[in-house]
Order: C-alpha cells, then sequence, then structure tokens
C-alpha cells in the first residue's frame, strides 16, 4: 500500500520504517526541515537501538522517503497515519494543536479518486477520532474538489522506548478502531503481514523463536482510544504498588525482589512491571494518565486510583534525598555522584526522568552534582544548560571523591561495574541502588554502604537452630 506518515518523533518515524519493513511504500513528512535532511541521509533523529538501521535497510530498496510537504504524499496515499505530539497543557488536557493542523492538511490535499483512512497513531483523548473526521471535512470543504471518501480508525502504539523496533515488528496485538467495514478492512490489510509474521525479518532485529501471528482486536473508535491509555493507566498503577510495597518492606525488613518474585509467579499478576525504584518517568505515563484524569473530571468522575499513582511516583523520587540524607546528614557541601540520566536504559529520552529532579533538588540543597550516562549526556547538555550538572568522561570519573554514589538509570554495562574499584575511589563509599540493580552482599563486600529500595539493610546470617 501506500502510506504517508505525518510526524518523524519517535512513533512517526518508528512507524514509517516499520511499515516499509512490511513491504509499504511509505512516506514521512515533517515540517522541521533539517529532521527530514538527515533521515534521507539515513540517520535517525532520536536514539533507539536498530532503528537508523531499519531507516538505512527501508532506504535502499526504495521502501521509504522523506519530505516537507504534505499535498502529494497524501493525494497518493491508501493510509495517512497522523503522529505528531501531543504534549500535555498545565490542565493535564492534551493539547491538540498539532493535530487539528495535520488533519485539516489532510482534508486540503484529499481528491475523489479514492477511498483512504486517515489513522489516528498519536496517543488522543477519548472522542478524538470523531474530532479528527469533523476537521479532514472542513478541509475538503476548503478546497471545494467534490465528494471524497475517506474513513477515521484508531490504532494506537504500544512502544517502549529502546525496543520499539521489537514490539512494533513483534507485538502482543494489533488493536484497530474504527465504526465502517471498509476502514477496517483496509487496516487489516495493511497488517496482514504483521498479523501474519509472514514479513522477512531484519537480520539486526530478528523473529523470536517462539513468535505466533499476533492477535488483531478490532474495536470501536471510542474504545480504541481506552485502550492505549488505559493500559499506560494500569502499568502506573502496578509499578506504583511495587514502590509502595517496598517502602512498608524496608520499615519492616522484608526485601521487596523476593516479595515481588513471590507474587509476580501468581499468573493473575504476572512479574512484570513489579521492580520498585525511582518510579516511571518517559513521555508517556504521566502524560497519558493526566489526559485520562481530565477526560473523567470533564465527565463528573474522579478516578482516586489514578490520582494516587501520580503521588506514589512523585513521593518516590523523594526516598533518593532522604536516604542521602540518613547517610551523610548535611548534604550541603557534598559531591553526590549520578550512574544515568536518562529515564531508563537504551535511550536518551530525558522526558519527565528522575534524574533530573533528584540533580535539581541536591544542587539547591547546596550539594555538587556529578553524573556520567552512556548516551543522554549530550541531550542533557543540550535542553538542561542551567542544571549545573558536572559531566564525567566515564563511570569511574564520576565517583573520584564523591560522598555518594546514586544509580539512576539501569544501564546494563553499569552491572558490570568494579564495585571495589569505585569504592576506592570515593570519599565515602555509599551506594543509594535507586533500581536494585546490585547484589547487596557483593556490594558490602566491596566496601559500599549499601542502599536499595526496598530491600533489608543487612541479611540474616547464620544457621540457627
Amino acid at each position: 500500500m501506500r502510506v504517508t506518515v505525518i510526524g518523524t518523533g519517535y512513533v512517526g518515524t518508528v512507524t514509517g520504517a516499520c511499515l516499509a519493513c512490511l513491504g509499504h511504500r511509505v512516506t514521512c513528512v515533517d515540517t522541521d526541515q533539517s529532521k527530514i535532511d538527515r533521515l534521507r541521509a539515513g540517520e535517525s533523529p532520536i536514539y533507539e537501538p536498530g532503528l537508523e538501521e531499519l531507516i538505512q535497510l527501508a532506504h535502499a530498496s526504495g521502501g521509504i522517503d522523506f519530505e516537507t510537504d504534505l499535498s502529494s504524499p497524501v493525494l497518493e496515499s491508501d493510509v495517512i497515519f497522523i503522529a505528531v505530539g501531543t504534549p500535555p497543557l498545565p490542565s493535564g488536557e492534551s493539547n491538540l494543536t498539532y493535530l487539528e493542523a495535520a488533519a485539516r492538511g489532510i482534508g486540503k490535499a484529499m481528491d475523489g479518486s479514492k477511498f483512504r483512512v486517515v489513522v489516528n497513531k498519536s496517543t488522543v483523548p477519548v472522542g478524538t477520532g470523531n474530532l479528527v473526521q469533523t476537521l479532514v471535512r472542513e478541509g475538503i470543504a476548503e478546497t471545494e474538489s467534490g465528494p471524497v471518501c475517506f474513513g477515521v480508525a484508531s490504532n494506537p502504539e504500544f512502544l517502549r522506548e529502546g525496543s520499539a523496533i521489537h514490539d512494533s515488528l513483534y507485538p502482543d496485538r494489533i488493536v484497530l478502531g474504527a465504526e465502517e467495514a471498509a476502514t477496517l478492512d483496509v487496516m487489516r490489510a495493511l497488517y496482514a503481514p504483521l498479523a501474519s509474521q509472514t514479513f522477512e525479518a531484519p537480520s539486526f532485529a530478528p523473529r523470536p523463536a517462539a513468535m505466533w501471528p499476533v492477535r488483531v482486536v478490532e474495536t470501536t473508535l471510542t474504545s480504541a482510544e481506552m485502550i492505549k491509555y488505559s493500559a499506560n493507566a494500569f502499568l502506573t498503577v502496578k509499578i506504583g504498588f511495587a514502590n509502595e510495597i517496598a517502602n512498608i518492606c524496608e520499615r519492616v525488613g522484608a526485601d521487596v525482589t523476593e516479595v515481588m518474585l513471590g507474587i509476580g509467579l501468581d499468573t493473575r499478576i504476572g512479574s512484570k512491571f513489579l521492580n520498585a525504584g525511582l518510579g516511571w518517568g518517559g513521555s508517556c505515563f504521566g502524560k497519558d494518565v493526566s489526559s485520562l484524569l481530565h477526560t473523567s473530571a470533564e465527565y463528573g468522575y474522579k478516578a482516586h486510583l489514578l490520582e494516587a499513582s501520580l503521588t506514589v511516583n512523585a513521593n518516590q523520587r523523594q526516598v533518593i534525598i532522604q536516604k542521602l540524607q540518613e547517610r551523610l546528614g548535611i548534604l550541603k557541601g557534598r559531591t553526590i555522584a549520578l550512574l544515568g540520566l536518562a529515564f531508563k536504559p537504551n535511550t536518551d529520552d530525558l522526558r519527565d526522568a528522575p534524574s533530573l529532579l533528584i540533580a535539581d533538588k541536591l544542587i539547591r540543597m547546596g550539594a555538587r552534582v556529578k553524573a556520567f550516562d552512556p548516551v543522554a549526556m549530550n541531550a542533557c547538555r543540550a535542553q538542561h544548560p542551567n542544571l549545573g550538572i558536572q559531566y564525567a568522561a566515564n563511570a569511574l570519573a564520576t565517583v573520584d571523591g564523591a560522598d555518594a554514589l546514586v544509580l539512576v538509570t539501569e544501564w546494563a554495562e553499569f552491572a558490570e561495574l568494579d564495585l571495589a574499584a569505585i569504592a576506592g575511589r570515593m570519599s565515602k563509599p555509599v551506594l543509594i541502588d535507586g533500581r536494585n540493580l546490585f547484589d547487596p552482599e557483593k556490594a558490602r563486600a566491596a566496601g559500599f554502604a549499601y542502599e536499595g529500595i526496598g530491600r533489608a539493610r543487612q541479611r540474616r546470617q547464620g544457621s540457627g537452630n
């Protein structure tokens, strides 16, 4: 099929490259000329493992191109994806300015030569499908082009930063929301290679051995929009639950890693997203929960559980400050080393990253903050030039003379660090393990005063009778 993807941010770029991998002919459109130039050169505008290779593969095969003008791609397309940003407003509701402009632009570019489907790929509030339909019609009316036939679908994404290519090509499910049979027919055909897993898998993103045909969930527009928000809201609640239990574990002497293992083996619960730590970050969870809360308030309902998930997450970041105060007393004049800046491994995304709040809080308290991240330091310098962090060349340089080390992002390479060597370079060997990455006993044996999240301060010794 001929496909247009509007927006070359995270979702749009990944969506376009993966649809080209399925054999479709894709044009990605963005008003940012510099991003288009980079993409034409085979460069990814974002850090995501495998994405640049996929773009280059699709480009070499003639399956993808990149434009700044919307008119010609829309006219040629069977399916047009809207994948623009919907950032949060201070009220918690989503800013739909870019989406509205895209929908009107699509309408202006259409003619009556064939049936087209307009797809909401952006995460949007419930009811936005109806809005898009109205705005496309308004765009058509401005051109007076005569009868134009189109459908609107909702096709939410469920991508995890750091594993977006895998999540796109080998998903748990495909959600298609539409009101008309013709629209669903087009969307089924579009995703047929993905649902049946008959496409040729790229060498750098091999198909999992246990992969089977992907379940396609067909719903109304409204239900599809609600599925996206509900999925993310549930994950924030699940993470928040793990952190609440962790805080109780610390007080009663239990170990949260053991507790979560014990409950995660229950098939009704499952083990994913039960890792206690500093809480979640990124662009999606907070925005999506806030938007869902705004929608519920519009309809006269107060969602107490969702509100609590935001509160628990905000409080969890303060736990690190408290642990530092307990170990060091006064933080003014202390040097604190942070390992990791990105909100999670395998990305340079700093949106709502716990590191930023922790660093800002420490600096305001008079501490000196040093940091190292394998990927995200350039982004942090550019996006937060006034933050006051001292950036180190590597993990060892970060800890030189430090009074405490805080593990913020669980990059795999940090798990391989020589803890004894790190402890020996510090002024005070205090380790606050914000992601429970390290084995507490090994850390203590290396010379650290170790603090995890929800972990017993000292393992019981001896066999006893």
